[in-house]
């Protein structure tokens, strides 16, 4: 007993410094009265508003980013009107306009354009076609091959494995109604109306980009369903 004891003395560790026996031998060992000195009233007050102004920081900080967000929803939502029905019909439009519902209308104008660009259309009309284009001939005039039998049939991606980068989707979304515009006035010049126009644009750019890239995706896959391993004949050393 008296060997633990002193083994247990030797085994001793300073909770407050955290030293040991053996870092210093002749260290005088206090045992700490568990109490504190008395607070003013200053101190306590000041110490009391520092631990709410700890506490409060997170959430404060949540807001703000919420808030920023939101109003930066706003703004571009109120943009995109102006924009797509024109500058002065749309300032018209939304100073017409019940304020309760452009707060709420205006923001969803980029989550809607966000979740309209995660929508991978593409895709299911490539397999539609691939399933019905030996009965439709003009697809396959279009689309050289998409009716063709192939060798083999491809593995088929994992639609999570194929993903797209979120920054890819926002920047497509948030620029798609600047880009309707555009091709808007490029190739509908003679529609008199913003509104109508844009629509327009917006319709023949998604089509003509989806079907590029159906065309696109249907090459590869034809280039997969090819492929095939040759064996390479190693060359006499002369």
């Amino acid at each position: 007993m008296p060997d633990q004891a002193l083994q247990q003395m030797l085994d001793r560790s300073c909770w407050v410094c955290f030293a040991t026996d053996e870092d210093d031998r002749t260290a005088e060992w206090h045992l700490p009265v568990d109490c504190k000195p008395p607070e003013g009233p200053v101190v306590y007050v000041l110490d009391l508003a520092d631990r709410l102004i700890s506490k409060a920081c997170p959430f404060a900080a949540a807001g703000i980013m919420v808030g920023s967000i939101y109003w930066t929803a706003v703004t571009y939502g109120a943009v995109t009107v102006m924009q797509v029905v024109g500058h002065k019909e749309g300032l018209d439009v939304m100073e017409r306009a019940d304020p309760l519902f452009l707060l709420i209308g205006l923001p969803t104008i980029p989550v809607m354009l966000i979740l309209g660009k995660m929508i991978r259309w593409e895709d299911y009309v490539l397999r539609l076609w691939r399933k019905y284009s030996n009965k439709l001939q003009i697809l396959n005039s279009i689309f050289p091959g998409i009716g063709c039998p192939v060798p083999r049939i491809p593995a088929e991606a994992n639609p999570l494995a194929d993903h797209v980068s979120a920054t890819r989707i926002l920047c497509g979304a948030l620029v798609f109604p600047t880009i309707a515009t555009i091709v808007g006035k490029l190739m509908f010049s003679s529609v008199n109306s913003n509104l109508q126009r844009t629509i327009l644009g917006g319709i023949a750019f998604v089509a003509i980009k989806g079907a590029f890239k159906v065309y696109f995706k249907q090459q590869q896959y034809l280039r997969q369903a090819h492929r095939k391993i040759l064996n390479y004949p190693e060359q006499e050393e002369a």
